[in-house]
Parts: structure tokens; sequence; C-alpha cells
């Protein structure tokens, strides 16, 4: 199926000179550092965005020096199609159903240093929304997906993660066909977070109160 993602040339052209000024990894936030016994770390930015069907981008050693640098949430169907002033297409594979807004499959990345007073912690990382069909790797390795848009979704992945070393993360998220009868919208549409707690603790919505 022909991808039906659009970026303008001009932020293909700016990310191009942002992802070659600096190869340096981000470094977490002084907010990692353990207050108590949970933290809850936003994890919103400097992401990086290709709108394309990517083929290894999982790997942690993958070029996305020319990629989009974006902060979340996001939404790449909204952007206009190079030379127009619109993001509609009449072409769209939803067509009507989903407002000939377009979809395809788009890929997101993060890079950053985990301090290493980190180790014996554990660590989770929480998608408040991505449309649609989302899968996610953490230094290479698949940790799960979640085909459906509308729900959030978070995974541990401690075992996953180098302490005192880079990290990656990558999200391929695919929005293909007729799959909604209104605008979905196209990628990671809300927050991420990264929860920090101690080994012994009360997991992510672990919690509920239920009546008769």
């Amino acid at each position: 199926m022909k991808n039906a993602c659009h970026i303008p040339v001009g932020t293909i052209v700016l990310a191009m000179v942002l992802g070659g000024c600096s190869g340096k990894d981000k470094d977490i936030p002084d907010e990692f550092g353990m207050k108590g016994p949970r933290q809850e770390i936003l994890f919103d930015q400097e992401w990086k965005f290709l709108c394309s069907n990517a083929t290894g981008a999982e790997d942690p050693v993958y070029d996305d020096a020319a990629w989009h640098r974006v902060d979340l949430p996001h939404d790449w169907s909204i952007v206009d199609i190079p030379g127009t002033e619109s993001p509609l297409d009449p072409l769209a594979p939803g067509g009507i159903s989903t407002g000939y807004f377009t979809g395809g499959t788009g890929w997101y990345r993060n890079t950053f240093d985990l301090p290493s007073d980190l180790e014996g912690k554990r660590i989770s990382i929480l998608f408040e929304g991505v449309y649609m069909d989302a899968t996610v790797w953490v230094n290479g390795s698949e940790v799960g997906n979640h085909p459906y848009g509308y729900t959030s979704f978070w995974y541990d992945i401690t075992d996953l993660l180098t302490f005192g070393d880079s990290n990656s993360i990558a999200v391929r998220v695919r929005n293909e066909g007729r799959n909604s009868r209104w605008y979905s919208g196209s990628g990671i549409y809300r927050h991420v977070w990264l929860y920090v707690t101690q080994p012994v603790h009360i997991p992510i919505w672990g919690t509920s109160v239920t009546t008769p």
C-alpha cells in the first residue's frame, strides 16, 4: 500500500539541520532523582519522527539524524500535503469515513541517558494514547503491541534498560485503511510518562474500588 504520510519539505530540511548539529544523547532531567516511593516523569520532549515505513528503525544504532524533531502530543494527519494548503487527500485510504485525512505508517524514536544511581529501581513507560497499532521497542527488543487507538497502555521496561548509559525507545504506529467513522488523527496524540518506583510497589492502575 502506498504510504500516505506527508511532511512539508521545509520541515524535512530543518530536521536535517537540527539533526546534524549534535549527536549527543539527551540526559533525563533532574526529576529522575527519587524523592518518594514513586516518580512520574513527563517524557514528551525531543522525539524524532519519520512518516514512512522505515526498515530497522527499532535498532538503537539506527541513524535518525534526518528525522523530524517533535514534541508530544503529535498528530501527523493534520500536516498539509506538500504543494497544497490542506491535509486532505481525495485518495486517502479511509475516504469519507476518515474525512479524507491521510494515515500511513510513522516511526518515533527517543534516545536518552539513564543515571546509574537508578539501578535497583523499577522503570515503566506509559502511553496515554497512540493511534493506532503501536509496537514498542526498547534498546532493540520488542516490548509489546497495542492495536487499539483509544486506550492507554504501559510496560515495565526495567530489564531492557542500561543504567549509566544511553538507551533508545522506538515506536512504530500504523494507521492504514478504513478504521474509523470520524477524525482519529495519527501518531502519539497524548502524553508519554516514565514511572520510577521501588522494587516493591503498587503497579500502575493497581488499585480499584468496587461496589456491591
